[in-house]
């Protein structure tokens, strides 16, 4: 589909395309061919970036190096790969690098004023009003709410034994459990079916159409619009509810947070606003957390002997740590080698593959003639152009990882420690625009996660593993992810 739309792009702009010329001598090597031959310089890496994007710049890289700039009809695209290409990526505010004009298509979806379409200054109180609801306090509160709703999906949706499509599953309970912290437990209990059928209406209007048209009048367009004013409704009900003393919460979710939240001003934010701040932050989780706790699960059964391992660690866990029958969050702060498992299931499967910015000056960055190479080269990034860095091709150098298409959660142990060499890993971004949910991702998952492996023992039966889809706007797995599954003794 995305290849579809893309070519389809090509053809509207190809009458008006124009070369963007780069600033100066030291601009990055220009890609001025595909590997898809008889194109052209125009279509050709269109194309080529459309059928298989990873495959595009992993290739570029080795041909090219770690900072390269393809030429996108209109657009100058310039790729940074690798940790010395990363740094100024992660390292310089949105006044050198901004996010703002490359996100712009989440508007319609986030609602006005919210996020990227919000002021500086409003996103400021708006970010720090997210880092609040996720800080450590209100983790070690959503441990018992993230088990207890495990518990019983699983109670009521499994059973004894069976078989599931596991993507399904942890699609269905991540969204359970993103609806009980975030949204607090009167919309959880009464009004979880309607805020569901919302969110699927907002999570299937962006398409990659968007990213070119976000207003194009298309169905999925409509239906997105009008989930977000029905969204808006709904929890301004909720909020009004609330403030007259009838609604039911205890004051740990992110929804009471935003309730109380004011802007510099003094003003409050307003309903709209704090609509659009939940949808961000369920959009910004609910596709990452079920991918990633997909992938953990299968690559963790697809190796018997780490399979061992996590359950071993959870008996010991269970029985040294704290009291033997609860979930707490220091017991989640001892589950290192799941934790591990996550980090190289995000390494080698990582759900967001392209990270943009907008070069709003001339960029300076001085790399690695090549990867793992002791001589260096400094580039200028010139302003207007897009950059962008691919965690998925970043997390695979070999000059960075060792052998790095194994699935080795012991890569991150002391001793080894691979992922600490700055910006080299980027599970969750890095620098000043790293994701700061990423706290409540592996408490949600770990937590997820082990009441799963301490209750039931999984075995997959895909004939073969699932593959990225990168055809998909979040990147997951493709394929068969049945699990069969028995309750434990």
């Amino acid at each position: 589909m995305a290849l579809i739309v893309i070519a389809a792009a090509a053809l509207l702009l190809a009458l008006v395309y124009v070369y963007p010329r780069a600033k100066g001598t030291n601009s990055p090597p220009l890609v001025n061919a595909s590997s898809i031959p008889f194109l052209g310089p125009i279509f050709g890496p269109l194309i080529e970036f459309g059928a298989s994007p990873m495959r595009m710049v992993a290739r570029c890289t080795k041909e090219f190096g770690p900072v390269f700039t393809v030429k996108f009809l209109t657009k100058r695209i310039t790729f940074l790969v690798g940790p010395e290409a990363h740094e100024p990526f992660f390292r310089l505010n949105d006044d050198y690098l901004s996010q703002d004009e490359v996100y712009g298509f989440m508007k319609p979806v986030f609602g006005p004023n919210v996020v990227y379409d919000a002021t500086k200054k409003k996103r400021q109180v708006q970010f720090q009003s997210m880092a609040n609801g996720l800080r450590v306090s209100r983790l070690k509160q959503y441990v018992s709410k993230i088990e207890k709703e495990t518990i019983n999906y699983l109670k009521e949706n499994w059973g004894e034994s069976g078989q599931v499509d596991l993507l399904e599953s942890l699609s269905e309970l991540t969204i359970l459990t993103a609806s009980r912290t975030l949204h607090g437990d009167d919309v959880r209990e009464h009004l979880f079916k309607e805020v569901s059928k919302l969110y699927h209406d907002l999570d299937h209007g962006l398409t990659p159409l968007t990213v070119f048209f976000p207003n194009a009048p298309t169905e999925a367009h409509r239906k997105r619009n009008a989930a977000r004013r029905e969204m808006v409704k709904l929890f301004s009900n909720v909020i009004k509810e609330r403030r007259s003393g009838g609604g039911k919460s205890d004051g740990t979710d992110i929804l009471s947070i935003f309730m109380d939240t004011k802007y510099k001003d003094g003003t409050r934010l307003t309903d709209e606003d704090v609509t659009g701040l939940l949808i961000a932050l369920l959009f910004a989780g609910q596709h990452t957390s079920c991918i990633t706790s997909t992938w953990t699960s299968m690559f963790i059964a697809k190796h018997p002997e780490i399979l061992k391992r996590v359950i071993k660690e959870q008996d010991e866990i269970f029985s040294t740590v704290g009291d033997k029958d609860t979930l707490d969050y220091e017991k989640i702060n001892h589950m290192e080698l799941l934790h591990n498992c996550m980090r190289e299931a995000l390494r080698l499967s990582p759900p967001l593959v392209l990270l943009m910015r907008q070069a709003m000056k001339d960029i300076p960055v001085t790399v690695p003639i090549k990867h793992g190479s002791d001589q260096s080269t400094t580039y200028t990034i010139p302003k207007g152009d897009i950059v962008m860095v691919s965690p998925s091709v970043a997390m695979r150098l070999e000059n960075v990882f060792k052998d790095p298409e194994k699935y080795d959660p012991d890569r991150y142990a002391e001793g080894r420690e691979e992922h600490k060499r700055p910006y080299s890993y980027l599970g969750f971004g890095g620098g000043m625009h790293s994701c700061m949910g990423q706290n409540f991702a592996y408490v949600q998952v770990k937590t997820i996660l082990s009441v799963l492996f301490r209750k039931y023992e999984i075995e997959l039966l895909c004939d073969e593993f699932p593959v990225c889809d990168y055809q998909a706007m979040v990147v997951g797995p493709k394929g068969d992810c049945r699990i069969r599954f028995k309750k434990r003794a």
